[in-house]
């Protein structure tokens, strides 16, 4: 596949700019937000921009209905934060949100800013404060920035090698590709020296990340929705190097880019990481809506997920969301110890048990197929698909048979 449309788009103008205020639609939470919100002050300042006061905590056509939301949070009480996080990071993309905190601290400012809230105020604000926050989201808006799509980054860490995450993550890609709800699906290997990705889902003509980064231009323009190739289900696939390549060639600001295009382009992107630690691999796990940590059920593996678990708390990475899976898991009898032994000395239960069916994984990665295509309702085909059901509960569907190359 040619790379020479890598970079900046050949346009005559690369920024459109608008040619009249857009007529924003805003609405103001109205619990939580104190008696008298102020419409008529911002109806004054942003005579483009219609505002609504709305009588519930969260109106239940958020996405279709507004542009940006207004909405009051008590940080004293904790299950208000937690629906408000949940809600701010599933319309992530689609609608801004800005935040009023009573009682605000540090870290709930920044659990709100990485859930996706566009900014977080401590209430009561003044009228000053909240115009100058409202006009930095109006200037994205207008420059057609939060009008692209924010997809999610769900990354893979490993507990050890051997742990099957890349044959889960290609199969996983494969159960959410053939959602017809979902804007795009890619599976990114940044297993720089041992991915293979790609031969799990025989997809020819790989485009692959070391090639993204020998094109030029900002990594962040690369068009890879129409660049990359795709699995017969329609998973688009960033292949790791043919060729080994130095973990430290990737760095915390071409993860940056990378994240930005990759996010722009698909609603969902699988990342496959190496088992190392870096610099660049903190800042993509930092930038992750979820991280699905997979081990087996072996003393070793147990040990390495309970240190993985420890290291994501050191690096204050244990407010993202983290799914522990034990994968390829075969009877007590035949693995030697228990999942509940298991679970004791990780110090928490696993969120999801996928069964040991060599065969037939091995099969599906022989062919470049979903499991499915083989043989259909296997005990690990909806192991996945409830895994599937985690990361996209509205559009979660089973992979469709005969999904073939």
């Amino acid at each position: 596949m040619s790379l020479l449309h890598f970079g900046r788009p050949k346009t005559t103008d690369s920024v459109a700019q608008p040619s009249r205020p857009c007529a924003w639609r805003v609405g103001l939470c109205g619990p939580g937000l104190g008696p008298e919100p102020p419409v008529a002050m911002l109806s004054a300042m942003f005579p483009a921009v219609t505002f609504q006061v709305l009588d519930n905590a969260w109106p239940e056509r958020a996405v279709q209905t507004f542009d940006l939301l207004i909405v009051g949070l008590d940080a004293a009480d904790a299950a208000e934060q937690e629906r408000l996080a949940t809600r701010v990071a599933a319309c992530a993309g689609r609608v801004e949100v800005l935040v009023l905190v009573r009682g605000a601290d540090v870290e709930t400012t920044r659990r709100l800013i990485h859930q996706g809230a566009a900014d977080v105020l401590p209430a009561p604000v003044t009228d000053t404060a909240l115009a100058i926050a409202l006009e930095r989201i109006f200037c994205r808006l207008d420059t057609g920035r939060a009008q692209r799509r924010r997809g999610e980054v769900v990354t893979l860490l490993k507990a050890g090698g051997g742990v099957g995450a890349t044959s889960l993550a290609a199969q996983l890609a494969v159960m959410l590709a053939v959602n017809p709800a979902l804007a795009g699906v890619c599976l990114a290997d940044l297993d720089l020296q041992m991915g293979a990705a790609a031969l799990y889902l025989d997809v020819p003509d790989t485009v692959t990340v070391a090639q993204v980064l020998a094109a030029g231009g900002a990594v962040e323009e690369v068009p890879f929705a129409s660049s990359l190739p795709s699995h017969r289900s329609g998973a688009c696939v960033l292949a790791a190097p043919h060729e080994l390549m130095p973990i430290e060639t990737l760095n915390p600001a071409l993860i940056d880019g990378l994240l930005a295009g990759l996010r722009r382009d698909f609603e969902i992107t699988l990342i496959d990481l190496p088992t190392v630690w870096t610099a660049w691999t903190n800042r993509l796990l930092r930038q992750s809506q979820r991280i699905l940590l997979v081990t087996r059920l072996s003393v070793p593996h147990v040990y390495l997920a309970r240190r993985q678990l420890h290291m994501l708390a050191a690096q204050a990475l244990d407010d993202i969301p983290v799914t522990l899976i034990c994968n390829q898991v075969e009877s007590e009898s035949a693995s030697g110890i228990s999942l509940k032994a298991a679970q004791q000395a990780i110090g928490r239960p696993f969120d999801l048990v996928i069964p040991e069916d060599r065969r037939l994984m091995h099969q599906a990665i022989d062919e470049g197929v979903a499991l499915s295509a083989l043989r259909r309702g296997s005990k690990i085909e909806a192991a996945i698909a409830r895994l599937a059901e985690v990361i996209a509960p509205v559009h979660a569907a089973p992979a469709a048979a005969g999904m073939g190359r």
